[in-house]
């Protein structure tokens, strides 16, 4: 049985790991050819590892195992010139259609308060979580526009770009500022038959969550909080019985967004956060 995305192309921001490489991995399972990048170094003031060259690498091994083609180049989601220029030889080296964006490319940072924050962390979130989106979509959508089949643009934000969330204010403020984006691109783009809709993760299982800061930060009376504990105090925060989700729940989402079945969605927050916005 064809896949809902056969003969498609998909663009996957940041899919060298955690939730790009997942969303790449089901598009491509769904039939479609991937244009994929990532940034492969650390960025100031993430304290989590950033992916490397070899995590892109595997991204590329997994696409491919699937029988699909690939092209995944090393970019950084502030260098306008990287991200045309990779969107620009992707859409050229696969047919020359670009259907499906995930702009899912983003960092994490918290701890401190919106007012006590510095301007350089405040600038490189929003430059990133927010302005990196932009971007994206600004290099894809002409190739849409241009090959005229329609498509799907899904922004990844999050619970914060629903709702206030306390000592994490740059993340907050780029994550409601993904949303108002969402909002105008859908009518902008919407004349094209080009959706454009969000996805609201909570926590998802992956380097971005799963890590020492986070843990600190949810159990600031323990000294050396572990990942069970974490989980633990993070579950009680959900109505269903789950600390984290899985990068696939997310990719799920998004698969059903670019498909035939939600042809007529658009300009829509799709939560998927076990509650955690009741």
């Amino acid at each position: 049985m064809a896949g809902r995305l056969e003969g498609k192309v998909a663009l996957v921001s940041g899919g060298a790991r955690g939730q790009g490489r997942s969303h790449a991995l089901r598009l491509a399972e769904e039939g479609a050819d991937i244009i994929t990048f990532d940034v492969v170094a650390p960025i100031d003031g993430v304290e989590y590892p950033a992916p490397t060259a070899e995590d892109l690498a595997e991204t590329v091994a997994q696409v491919e195992a699937l029988d699909r083609r690939i092209v995944a180049r090393t970019a950084d989601v502030r260098d306008w010139a990287a991200v045309k220029a990779v969107v620009d030889e992707g859409v050229a080296e696969l047919g020359g259609r670009l259907d499906v964006v995930s702009a899912s490319a983003g960092i994490f940072t918290f701890g401190t308060p919106a007012v006590e924050e510095s301007e350089e962390s405040w600038d490189t979130m929003l430059d990133i979580n927010l302005k990196g989106v932009w971007r994206t979509v600004k290099a894809a959508a002409p190739h849409m526009i241009e090959a005229g089949n329609g498509g799907s643009v899904v922004l990844t934000s999050s619970t914060a770009g629903l709702q206030g969330t306390a000592n994490v204010g740059s993340y907050t403020a780029a994550k409601h500022g993904v949303v108002g984006l969402m909002r105008t691109l859908a009518l902008e783009l919407g004349t094209h038959r080009i959706r454009v809709n969000t996805v609201h993760p909570t926590a998802v299982s992956t380097p971005m969550v799963l890590n020492d800061a986070l843990y600190r930060l949810f159990a600031p009376d323990l000294e050396n909080p572990t990942e069970d504990v974490f989980r633990e105090r993070i579950e009680a925060l959900h109505a269903l019985p789950v600390s984290a989700v899985e990068p696939v729940d997310i990719s799920n989402a998004i698969v059903w967004l670019s498909s035939e079945e939600a042809r007529y969605v658009t300009g829509t927050e799709i939560k998927v956060d076990a509650g955690f916005t009741l």
